[in-house]
């Protein structure tokens, strides 16, 4: 294996670890503020509009420091900052402290995603990186899909304080996985400088595969955030939804962490077919499946409904993020900022979904369905701009 090929392996090996560790935290934090602090639906939306709203900003502001200071000095940084915070997460027993550690944590990913994206892509040519976005999407939706899967068995195992300790020794890993990729990095850099290893492939530059690269960009940057609105919406009810049906957080990540997989699976379709690329019916249809997905996940009246909804969530959401990811790693060479806008487009809709369902819950206590009407015509919203965003580029163009 060639010190490049190591080291691209190395970045998959980061971004796996990184999924699964975050995906754990995030996900069952809820069920840990749900049962030890008592917090309701209400209360959870209004957790997760909040980390959604540091990760927006921080994630667009950390993608042009790792472009500008570096990727290593990113990761390191970022990953520095989530072991404090969980380390000290372990030790505060109130809910402000645990929210305050929350935030922590997502300011500190933010180093990550944006890096590791376009670390994956660099040096890569017009050819090889759908083939890199690809396995980069399969690892983590894979690992993402066996976090929740696995973590409510982890708690139920050894408690709620698993929740800080298992993601601190991950990060404690990456941090060391880190050090070495840079010694890595180092060494073909040297090697390319002797002429006995080109730290990059001696072909053409990328160039976009499309004219409408930048009209598609924008479309997918708008359309995952509302892809995103609807995941942390039902991220974040997925507490209230398993006592409705009765289930136990072990029981949950069995049932509800099938569109991890089902999102996972649709990765390497669209990895392997590359039929969608810069085809407006494909981002179309799947924003269409998003509403309806989630709209009768949120109000299933009986779990094979639910399973039945999370195929359709999982292959929407699968499309909607290929998308946004591939055209921003295809439209320009500024990857590392291009990554940052792209996690902030996700940290946007993180927040702005959470947020209408808290306020609508807050302010309409009298519908209990209002969270889920009010994000309903928030996402319609955002499919009549998606195709206002195509009409006026289709009009455009020569």
């Amino acid at each position: 294996m060639t010190p490049r090929q190591k080291i691209k392996f190395s970045v998959f090996m980061l971004e796996g670890l990184n999924s699964f560790g975050t995906v754990f935290y995030f996900n069952y934090l809820y069920f840990w503020m749900r049962d030890e602090f008592g917090f309701g639906n209400k209360r959870n939306l209004a957790l997760a509009a909040a980390l959604g709203f540091f990760y927006t900003f921080a994630a667009w502001q950390t993608g042009k420091f790792a472009q500008r200071r570096g990727y290593f000095a990113a990761l390191k940084t970022g990953y520095i900052i989530m072991a404090v915070a969980l380390a000290a997460g372990w030790f505060l027993k109130f809910a402000a402290g645990q929210v305050c550690t929350a935030i922590v944590v997502t300011l500190g990913m933010c180093f990550i995603w944006p890096t590791l994206e376009a670390f994956t892509s660099d040096g890569e040519t017009s050819e090889s990186l759908p083939r890199m976005v690809g396995i980069y999407n399969v690892v983590w939706a894979a690992t993402a899909a066996l976090a929740f899967f696995s973590g409510g068995m982890f708690i139920k195992l050894f408690g709620y304080q698993i929740l800080f300790t298992l993601p601190l020794v991950v990060v404690l890993a990456m941090l060391g996985l880190t050090f070495w990729l840079q010694g890595q990095a180092t060494e073909a850099a040297r090697e390319a400088l002797e002429g006995r290893e080109g730290a990059a492939p001696s072909q053409e530059p990328h160039q976009p595969a499309s004219p409408s690269a930048k009209i598609f960009l924008r479309m997918a940057w708008l359309a995952n955030p509302f892809a995103y609105i609807a995941i942390q919406t039902i991220i974040a009810v997925i507490p209230g939804i398993a006592a409705k049906f009765q289930m136990s957080p072990m029981l949950t990540g069995f049932v509800c962490s099938l569109w991890y997989f089902v999102r996972m699976g649709a990765f390497v379709v669209l990895w392997h077919w590359t039929g969608w690329h810069y085809k407006f019916r494909w981002l179309a249809a799947a924003f269409v499946f998003l509403i309806g997905s989630f709209i009768t996940v949120l109000l299933s009246p009986n779990l094979a409904v639910l399973i039945v909804a999370q195929i359709f969530l999982g292959g929407a959401i699968g499309l909607i993020y290929y998308s946004s990811l591939f055209y921003s790693m295809d439209a320009g060479d500024t990857r590392g900022e291009h990554g940052g806008i792209h996690e902030a487009a996700i940290g946007m809709g993180n927040c702005v979904g959470p947020a209408m369902g808290a306020l609508s819950l807050q302010f309409l206590p009298q519908y209990p369905n209002g969270a889920v009407t009010a994000v309903s015509v928030l996402l319609l919203g955002g499919f009549a701009a998606l195709v206002a965003i195509w009409k006026r580029g289709k009009a455009r163009s020569p």
